[in-house]
């Protein structure tokens, strides 16, 4: 049996992208402590793959019960979705191999809630115009799951997931051969590979797929798809408003009428396998508290493992992301470093944004170094890690109190950037007093004034407060006039 442990396609031990299959605990109730024990990176170990080939079934057993285990009930997933066909090796065709893939599911403890093997095809191979040809599947915005979040806080209302098991397994896909599952091939039909009926993780057009089947079941039942958030979806019931919003397998959902919501999750039960997980807590790495006078959303846990990666958990913390008299330019003649390590350090930050405003200046000003990155750069990166570890709990309050009229504001700087003058726009949201959506990014052009320069600024701000009103209308709310200031 071909077992891998793959950090690059599913990161075993990274809940801070928790994208995966599995079952979590409600808020009233503790993680199983009978988890089978894959459970740390360090305890984690690849199984000898060249002792593996040489295996019985029955040896294999012995030496690996739990991962056969996990393994076993992929397959038998498979077998009940009907998900493909042993047949000949087609003529002309091309051929995707697989592998095993393990993954340890946590929550926002850190508590293993669950381990799992997944049979994943090597889509890497594919080779586009030949094995597939459309891809593009679309995903929530982080502004939409935000706004839902807000909505829930003023109409009082509680936010519920739900995870879909083996999502892309229910998806339909024509004309795909993958070769047999390493170490459980056909004894009798050892050349023979499998006929996909439905899609598997790692082919590129499984999420076009996916995204395909859910939407068109869903407005089947009578629900109304967003006009600019393909990704939501809204059904009214005399003056109750059920509210469902998707981001890949993951579905959180909420109503004014909880009944309406367990009405929803005996639909969607009823057409897929699904994992019901509660009200909302923990969601693409956003800690969600929820009480009775407000919503609380930061993401703590992920700034410790970030800090804890980059080995940066003990340095001395800062009051401040940025000094106010840095300004930040080439430096050619300055020490270089390691880009790739520098673009993770910024991707991280960049992901810390969802629930930090306070750093989005600050990440989006070094991430315009990412080329050609200086020791003078990676010092100021370090600088916000610094100012995390010292407010690691800092993050979005939403009151329940708050009115819920949108407003806008709208800035530019006075052409600090020192390289080609451009001016920086930063924008910012607010539904009452919740903020919703902010950036901050250098414009395109060079403003000849700062008049011209606030209008650049404006414009892009106009272009959000649009996609924003109009996502509003969807839940059926109209908030007349928007001020940008």
């Amino acid at each position: 049996m071909h077992v891998v442990f793959d950090d690059n396609i599913f990161p075993r031990n990274d809940s801070c992208d928790d994208d995966d299959v599995g079952i979590l605990q409600s808020n009233d109730s503790e993680p199983s402590s009978k988890v089978d024990e894959i459970t740390t990176k360090e305890e984690a170990q690849d199984p000898p793959l060249e002792a593996l080939k040489d295996m019985s079934l029955e040896e294999r057993e012995v030496a690996y019960p739990r991962e056969l285990n996990y393994v076993k009930e992929e397959l038998n997933q498979f077998d009940r979705s009907s998900v493909w066909t042993l047949v000949e090796r087609p003529y002309g065709k091309s051929t995707i191999g697989t592998k095993w893939v393990f993954r340890n599911k946590l929550d926002e403890s850190g508590n293993i809630v669950r381990n799992k093997a997944r049979l994943v095809a090597q889509g890497y191979t594919q080779e586009e115009g030949i094995d597939f040809d459309e891809t593009y599947a679309p995903i929530a915005r982080m502004e939409a799951i935000r706004m839902l979040l807000a909505f829930a806080c003023h109409h009082e209302f509680k936010i519920f997931q739900i995870d879909v098991k083996s999502a892309f397994l229910n998806c339909f896909i024509n004309e795909v051969y993958v070769e047999q599952p390493p170490g459980f091939e056909d004894p009798k039909f050892p050349n023979h590979v499998f006929k996909l009926s439905k899609a598997l993780y790692g082919l590129k057009q499984a999420p076009r797929a996916w995204y395909e089947r859910l939407p068109t079941f869903l407005v089947e039942k009578g629900f109304n798809k967003g006009k600019v958030d393909t990704k939501l979806f809204i059904q009214n019931d005399g003056k109750d408003i059920l509210v469902v919003q998707i981001y890949v397998d993951d579905i959180i959902f909420g109503s004014t009428n909880e009944l309406l919501c367990q009405d929803f999750a005996k639909l969607m039960q009823g057409e897929f396998e699904m994992s019901m997980m509660g009200e909302l807590s923990f969601f693409l790495g956003l800690q969600i508290k929820r009480r009775k006078e407000d919503i609380f959303i930061n993401q703590a846990k992920c700034i410790k493992e970030k800090l804890k990666k980059f080995g940066l958990e003990n340095v001395k913390p800062q009051a401040t992301p940025m000094s106010s008299y840095i300004k930040l330019y080439k430096d050619e003649e300055g020490k270089c470093v390691d880009s790739k390590l520098y673009r993770f350090m910024i991707g991280s930050l960049l992901y810390l944004t969802v629930s930090r405003p306070d750093i989005m200046f600050s990440v989006c000003l070094c991430a315009r170094f990412q080329a050609n990155p200086k020791e003078s750069h990676l010092k100021v990166v370090k600088r916000i890690f610094r100012y995390l570890q010292d407010t690691p709990s800092k993050g979005l309050w939403y009151p329940r109190d708050s009115t819920f009229d949108l407003h806008a504001y709208s800035d530019a700087d006075y052409g600090d950037c020192k390289i080609d003058r451009k001016r920086t726009s930063g924008t910012c949201q607010f539904l009452g007093n919740l903020p919703i959506s902010w950036f901050s990014k250098k414009q395109n052009n060079i403003a000849l004034s700062t008049t011209e320069a606030d209008y650049i600024s404006a414009g892009s701000c106009c272009a959000q407060v649009l996609w924003t009103k109009q996502q509003i209308l969807d839940y059926g709310i109209d908030v007349g006039t928007i001020p940008i200031k």
